[in-house]
């Protein structure tokens, strides 16, 4: 089974995009269930009945923040 993996570009609240590697797909949706779902579906469009034999992936950026939300900094602790 091939699989197609899509990046996330872009995420706010209530709004994801991301686009295919390997295909010129772009989709976005307003959470991560729905983008699998116009993932699976974009792909049904761009190669048809093909689409059974692909596994579609998302994947975040690293140190990418997730909805809208930054992660917290690691300080060091400081030596007494």
């Amino acid at each position: 089974m091939r699989e197609v993996l899509f990046r996330v570009l872009a995420e706010h609240s209530g709004h994801l995009e991301a686009q295919a590697e390997s295909m010129p797909i772009r989709i976005s949706a307003p959470s991560l269930e729905e983008l699998h779902h116009e993932a699976r579906e974009a792909l049904i469009e761009h190669i048809g009945p093909a689409h059974c034999t692909y596994q579609v992936r998302i994947r975040r950026l690293p140190g990418q923040p997730v909805s809208g939300i930054r992660p917290l900094r690691r300080r060091p602790i400081p030596c007494p």
